[in-house]
């Protein structure tokens, strides 16, 4: 067995600046269509969504990249979703991780700062 973890903290203007200034770009670049429709719902937070997301795929990108081969377009296959009790989890399936046993994804955003933690054991 093997555990691996991440962390990332990201400031939510440079997210945002990203966004206004690349647009489609960036967005289609980092984020899944079902990420960007979410971000995109939650109106006033919209951008605190967004940088909570680059958050995770960023720790998430650190505690696998030994796993995968490194691509430029990485972060695009990483999708952040919300379970119905509105727990984040990370879907992988585009990377086609083998050995995967569990992840563990926590999130956290306020007005300024994103952060991401991330998990995940390898049998």
């Amino acid at each position: 067995m093997e555990i691996r973890t991440g962390v990332d903290i990201i400031e939510v203007a440079r997210i945002q600046e990203a966004i206004e200034k690349q647009a489609e770009g960036f967005l289609k670049r980092v984020y899944t269509q079902k990420e960007i429709d979410y971000c995109s719902s939650t109106k006033k937070m919209k951008y605190q969504h967004y940088a909570a997301r680059f958050a995770a795929k960023e720790a998430i990108f650190k505690a696998i990249s030994s796993k995968i081969l490194v691509e430029d377009t990485i972060l695009n296959k990483i999708e952040i979703e919300n379970q119905k009790d509105g727990k984040p989890v990370a879907n992988l399936e585009k990377l086609k991780l083998e050995n995967v046993e569990s992840m563990d994804l926590s999130l956290s955003h306020l007005e300024e700062y994103a952060v991401a933690s991330f998990t995940i054991l390898f049998k």
